[in-house]
């Protein structure tokens, strides 16, 4: 499969649009991305929309996938955090749509993103992930230091709790 990553600081429409169908497919799925069944594609789009706005404003960094089909992938680093973290980012909503999965873009993703934390001057990275699901696997092969579990921290789209991972990475070394 052959992909580019970039990062976007302007999203147009249609690249908001690609994002809220990846958002859609991945919770459809069963991903535990902070939305809940039903979900609806205004409320992706709302949700991509706040995203473009802090990607423009340097708030964020909003990386995309694309391939031949358009964008099938995505990741975010969040700078906007206290003033005593300047060194820092936390990592938020990698998401590949499932006709990309299982093909290493989320491994190049999670390249790509500490790529951009260290151009940023980022030297450490906080994510989480649900406990023994597809990200936490993951992030655990490509080095992230697992911190520890907390159990029925958040719900599964279709209902039921779910326990989260958190993990960082120190990209000072």
């Amino acid at each position: 499969m052959n992909w580019s990553i970039r990062r976007l600081t302007h999203a147009d429409s249609a690249q908001i649009a690609a994002l809220a169908d990846i958002l859609i497919d991945c919770v459809e799925h069963g991903a535990s991305v902070s939305f809940m069944l039903p979900f609806s594609r205004e409320r992706a789009l709302t949700f991509w929309q706040r995203v473009a706005d802090d990607a423009s404003a340097g708030k964020r960094a909003l990386l995309i996938a694309e391939d031949d089909q358009g964008i099938c992938g995505t990741v975010q680093l969040i700078f906007d955090l206290p003033e005593n973290q300047p060194h820092r980012a936390d990592l938020a909503k990698m998401l590949v749509h499932s006709r990309a999965r299982r093909r290493g873009l989320g491994a190049a993703l999670m390249r790509a993103a500490e790529d951009v934390a260290r151009a940023e001057n980022k030297t450490l990275l906080v994510l989480d992930a649900v406990t023994g699901g597809d990200g936490a696997r993951l992030y655990e092969k490509l080095g992230w230091v697992r911190v520890g579990d907390v159990p029925n921290f958040a719900l599964y789209p279709q209902g039921g709790f779910c326990s989260t991972t958190y993990f960082y990475r120190d990209l000072s070394k």
